[in-house]
């Protein structure tokens, strides 16, 4: 498993400022805006929003807002900003991938930025194409090992559950679903009692590659500094760094 599921968990973790945090929560309430747009506001025959609601609500994103939310993709709101789906791809130092999601109503601004963030942290811009076949679709429900049942329960409770492999990311498992039976898994974790620390579609590498020291500083680096933009909703690596030393960076 790459070390992103786990920089996820210790961001989430963590917390962030009060400043970050309005910021994550357009950020999140935008993607729940875009998806009931583009699939519908029912949360169980759109797979997309269902996602993003989850993801709202485990950063504690309000009830109301992420209903209102719904409400402006679908218009009974009125017609919210007209936001464009893009991904970007790149690579960070230590030839690692980079693939990059964002919503926006300026793709100009966007792509400025995002050139602008790669520059500055010895990163590189690619072109359309050259990582994204290292990505696959996947849904990622992650448990943390403290709170968790011993491996092999878990694995048959993720497994009868409809899941397609259960991976070890040190102090959490990952339990790696496809997006169709992502909703049916997690529903399947939570009528067994297991309690899921966050649960959304995610894009999974095919392969790791394992960074250290200062590289591993400098991936992360640039990794945060795309994060921080306003635009971006995910990024995605396939880097492989331990635990720990995230956590001290």
């Amino acid at each position: 498993m790459s070390g992103h599921s786990k920089w996820a968990t210790i961001k989430r973790k963590k917390e962030a400022t009060d400043s970050k945090r309005s910021n994550m929560y357009a950020k999140l309430l935008r993607a729940v805006e875009v998806a009931a747009r583009d699939g519908g506001g029912n949360i169980e025959g759109n797979m997309t929003l269902a996602s993003a609601v989850e993801k709202a609500k485990s950063f504690s994103v309000p009830n109301e807002n992420i209903e209102r939310a719904i409400k402006r993709g679908t218009g009974d709101l009125g017609d919210g900003a007209r936001y464009e789906e893009i991904v970007y791809e790149g690579y960070a130092p230590g030839g690692i991938a980079l693939l990059i999601e964002a919503l926006t109503d300026n793709r100009n601004r966007t792509a400025q930025e995002i050139r602008h963030a790669f520059s500055r942290n010895n990163g590189n811009l690619g072109e359309t194409g050259s990582v994204a076949w290292q990505f696959t679709r996947k849904g990622v429900i992650v448990v943390e090992k403290a709170a968790a049942p011993d491996e092999e329960k878990l694995l048959e409770l993720a497994l009868e559950g409809g899941a397609e492999d259960l991976r070890d990311s040190e102090s959490s498992w990952d339990i790696i679903t496809t997006p169709q039976d992502f909703r049916t898994v997690q529903a399947a974790m939570e009528r067994a009692g297991v309690e899921v620390f966050s649960a959304e579609l995610s894009m999974i590498p095919q392969t790791a590659i394992g960074v250290d020291g200062s590289e591993a500083q400098q991936v992360l680096r640039l990794i945060e500094a795309l994060e921080d933009l306003d635009d971006v909703q995910n990024v995605y690596a396939n880097f492989d760094i331990p635990e720990e030393v995230m956590a001290s960076l």
